[in-house]
């Protein structure tokens, strides 16, 4: 090995040159991918945006990996690069906070689903080199005094070499950067470990959110004689997009079932409040709306608490991987897979409609008094969660096909990958209509209502981007445009005075978000508290 890779200096130089290119492959895809990007000026700029990350990369790793840290912190980056490359060429993510929180969420099962032959080849690609380098350096030993030295006159030497770079592609690097901020996310591996020390450090620099208490002055309607408390399903869906619902006219049968229950409402306009299963669940059961939620100097109790409050029982049931801190304070079940259930297949995975089973004796369970004044039961589903869409249906259910079987998304057809997604819708569209009939066959003389609304949509390779969590400002619609779909039986519709017929009548003017959840829900409780809105309630313009 050449004498000056034995070096430190050497060896954070040859590091960082490799991560600001090899590994940045998914940032130089974007960019030539870009129309406004081409010819020699372009090829100047990729140029000088390389020597600008390879200058940050020799900085951060001049200011980290010194003495015996050197080996480990080239390393790590190094891997670090390798696993990012490979998510953000798999998936066509970006990665920052919210991504990274997401990451940390994360359970076995879903990390299997992203599993995939090709990650530890893009490793090998991405890290395989660098790795093997920094493994023969062979980094003689120093004195304290000439490590400091050599460190700072790294930083400084790459601190020089960045300032000077940037005032000769000042105007094309702050054209690129104003016009598609999404690049930023993309320089790696920069973006995951920038991600991750603002969420450690975060917390030093701000002082905990004071938690308060909300809708201490909510009470239930005196229902007239001939009534009985009401029974209302909250589904909470999960990656399902508004797009691929027949019932939103889609050209593909994905919702018959669904299609032939009276008394149903599907929102042709409705909107997520964030891109991820952490962000939504937390902001559509808040009372505060999206931009009330991403502001807010205080922590609050949710629409849950306040249902729980008014003395109703309530029951969170989940199939997927926790509710955000949303059910922290009311009863919760975690559907366990049951290889006896036709529902679970010997991979671990359980249907949704596994939460029906002995869902009676569970709602039983909860105390007779919170019953006799009204059930509030939530199932938060595994739904269409990816990348493994063909897990998500059962194979009697499959009408598309050939599916994609690989994590891989992009080593897929369009197609294919189409139809084990909208396989999934099928198996949503069996379940609610198996919640339906639970609720008609299991309570059939008390009102009944089942309100399904997804926590946010994905992208299917539109623009070579997959899944969800892209930064809310440059999603695409594809990842924040959502079903909202509403069931509410004749005695539900009797006793809260709504009416289904005229919300269908109005559903192509209306404009809704998660920012209408909180609100819709307490009305069609027929709870009275300061914290509603009826502007925001739903069925507030249907209600007699």
């Amino acid at each position: 090995m050449a004498s000056w890779l034995n070096t430190p200096i050497g060896l954070i130089v040859v590091i960082s040159i490799w991560l600001a290119t090899i590994a940045n492959f998914p940032l130089w895809r974007t960019l030539t991918l870009m129309p406004d990007n081409h010819g020699s000026q372009y090829w100047i700029f990729i140029f000088s945006f390389s020597i600008i990350i390879a200058s940050l990369n020799a900085i951060a790793l001049g200011v980290l990996a010194w003495g015996v840290f050197l080996k480990p912190v080239l390393a790590l980056s190094t891997v670090a690069a390798g696993f990012g490359g490979y998510f953000m060429l798999t998936y066509g993510i970006v990665i920052d906070t919210g991504m990274i929180r997401n990451v940390i969420q994360t359970d076995v099962r879903e990390v299997k689903d992203l599993l995939d032959i090709r990650l530890p080849i893009t490793l090998l690609l991405l890290s395989g080199p660098p790795l093997v380098i920094i493994w023969f350096a062979n980094i003689r030993p120093r004195t304290i005094k000439l490590a400091l030295l050599q460190q700072i006159g790294i930083i400084l030497g790459a601190l020089a070499l960045l300032v000077a770079v940037l005032l000769m592609a000042y105007q094309p690097f702050s054209s690129t950067m104003r016009n598609h901020p999404q690049v930023r996310y993309l320089i790696n591996p920069l973006n995951s470990f920038y991600a991750l020390t603002k969420l450690g450090v975060e917390p030093l620099f701000n002082s905990p959110k004071e938690f308060k208490t909300l809708g201490e002055d909510v009470r239930l309607s005196e229902l007239k004689k001939e009534e009985q408390p009401p029974i209302m399903v909250l589904i909470v869906g999960e990656t399902v997009r508004a797009q691929n619902l027949s019932l939103n006219g889609y050209q593909r049968t994905t919702t018959p079932l669904l299609s032939q229950e009276k008394n149903l409402f599907s929102a042709e306009n409705a909107w997520s409040c964030g891109t991820s299963t952490a962000e939504s669940i937390p902001c559509m059961f808040s009372n505060l709306g999206r931009e009330g939620y991403l502001s807010r100097k205080a922590d609050y109790e949710n629409l849950l608490d306040v249902i729980q409050r008014a003395g109703m029982a309530v029951l969170w049931l989940d199939n997927q991987s926790g509710c955000k801190g949303v059910c922290e304070r009311i009863p919760t079940l975690q559907a366990i897979h049951n290889p006896s259930s036709t529902f679970c297949t010997q991979d671990g995975t359980c249907q949704d409609s596994f939460m029906l089973e002995n869902l009676k004796e569970r709602i039983d369970a909860l105390p007779v008094d919170r019953r006799n004044r009204g059930i509030v039961l939530v199932m938060h589903q595994m739904g269409s969660h990816g990348p493994a869409y063909f897990k998500r249906s059962m194979p009697e259910r499959k009408e598309f096909l050939p599916e994609c079987k690989s994590a891989n998304l992009q080593s897929c057809s369009r197609e294919s990958v189409m139809n084990a997604y909208d396989n999934s819708i099928l198996e949503t569209d069996y379940f609610l209509t198996n919640v339906i009939k639970w609720l008609n066959t299991t309570y059939r003389d008390r009102a009944t209502s089942m309100m399904y609304v997804s926590d946010h949509g994905e992208s299917l390779g539109e623009g070579n981007i997959y899944l969800h969590g892209l930064p809310y400002v440059f999603a695409p619609e594809t990842q924040k445009k959502i079903p909202w779909i509403l069931w509410m039986s004749d005695k539900m519709q009797d006793q809260t005075g709504a009416s289904i017929a005229c919300l269908n009548q109005r559903k192509e003017d209306a404009l809704i978000s998660h920012d209408n959840y909180f609100h819709t829900v307490i009305g069609m409780l027929k709870a009275q508290t300061h914290t509603y809105r009826r502007e925001l309630d739903l069925l507030s313009a249907c209600r007699q």
